[in-house]
């Protein structure tokens, strides 16, 4: 004998876990249409945002959306979708690999069949746009 006790059992079912439509698992990062319950997109949108989370800034510790790169969505046909969106300086050397890594991140999320990458440098990016999170890790806060 160990001399351990089992861990204790749950009692009752399992909690489903939380699914895009039913509400999201952490804060409300991105643009603004992904949440605006009015927008028959919202959906596809969240679940483009959890795709472009998996993507990082080779540079920084920390994803894409949380750093505020993502400026928007704009639906440009019926499974077409166009992202806006900034690098945190025109000079970066990997621009051009991360807009391919953005376009396949979204073409691969539910509902969008062709995406377009507009990258922008108006308006320009600041540490403000960043997500709570990303002001915490990186001492903004």
């Amino acid at each position: 004998m160990s001399g351990t006790a089992p861990p204790p059992t749950p009692s009752g079912p399992a909690p489903a876990p939380p699914t895009l439509s039913s509400g999201w698992t952490g804060a409300k990062i991105g643009p603004p249409s992904a949440w605006d319950p009015t927008n028959p997109k919202s959906v596809s949108e969240q679940k483009i945002l959890t795709n472009l989370k998996k993507i990082y800034d080779p540079e920084i510790p920390m994803n894409i959306v949380d750093l505020g790169l993502i400026y928007g969505f704009k639906w440009t046909g019926e499974g077409a979708v166009t992202v806006t969106m900034t690098l945190t300086a025109p000079g970066c050397p990997v621009a051009g690999i991360l807009a391919d890594e953005v376009k396949s991140a979204v073409q691969a999320a539910e509902g969008v069949k062709e995406a377009v990458v507009d990258m922008v440098w108006e308006p320009p990016w600041t540490p403000d746009k960043m997500s709570d999170l990303a002001k915490r890790t990186f001492g903004y806060v």
